[in-house]
């Protein structure tokens, strides 16, 4: 299960991409190298850090074609895709959760110790977006909007306490997608968000 909705995910990222591109008026190349980064920046960010070679996708050539393909495919829809604002939201969602959980697994195989593992999780769920949005030149939206890095902290973390009590692995998923899901599409209906920091030079000196 976690495959398919892997591939679903990286389309799903990879329009959103090819979107964001858009708004920054790029060309073919600049919406297709956007839409790449976005649904597999993560997972090679990843891969590097943990030095885990050869990088995931370079296995999977099909990927590069798969992502590319839909972000083009985003540039041929864009004009109905403020119709699926809802469905992408949700696709997002789960594209979240799955990265963090396939991060957790790939540090987890190379036997690091589970602080790290936790953060190959979130690095996988997020770092594609912050890719996407630095070179749209936007400040990150996972940094800065409803819980979302937060979500995937709280999923690696409840994906590794089941696993260390000895859960079985298709309920440890069952449970880490319902409460991630809950909890993502619960911030995006309420506005839940952590606290800001704003910082004003001057503000406190006299």
């Amino acid at each position: 299960m976690l495959t398919y909705v892997y591939l679903i995910a990286i389309v799903a990222e990879a329009m959103s991409g090819a979107l964001a591109a858009g708004r920054r008026n790029m060309d073919l190349f600049g919406v297709s190298l956007i839409a790449f980064l976005t649904a597999l920046g993560g997972g090679t960010v990843r891969d590097i850090l943990l030095g885990h070679y050869p990088v995931s996708w370079t296995q999977h050539p099909e990927y590069i074609f798969l992502t590319i393909g839909a972000g083009l495919m985003a540039m041929l829809l864009s004009r109905f895709m403020h119709h699926l604002r809802q469905l992408f939201l949700v696709l997002d969602a789960m594209g979240l959760i799955a990265f963090t959980v396939i991060g957790c697994n790939v540090a987890l195989g190379l036997d690091y110790a589970l602080p790290v593992v936790a953060m190959a999780g979130i690095i996988t769920g997020i770092f594609g977006g912050i890719l996407r949005d630095i070179l749209c030149n936007r400040t990150p939206q996972v940094l800065r909007q409803e819980l979302y890095a937060s979500v995937s902290l709280l999923v690696a973390l409840l994906y590794l306490g089941l696993r260390q009590q000895g859960v079985d692995d298709d309920l440890n998923l069952l449970a880490s997608f319902s409460v991630g899901m809950l909890l993502r599409l619960s911030a995006i209906r309420f506005g839940w968000s952590l606290p800001m920091f704003s910082y004003a030079p001057g503000r406190w000196e006299h």
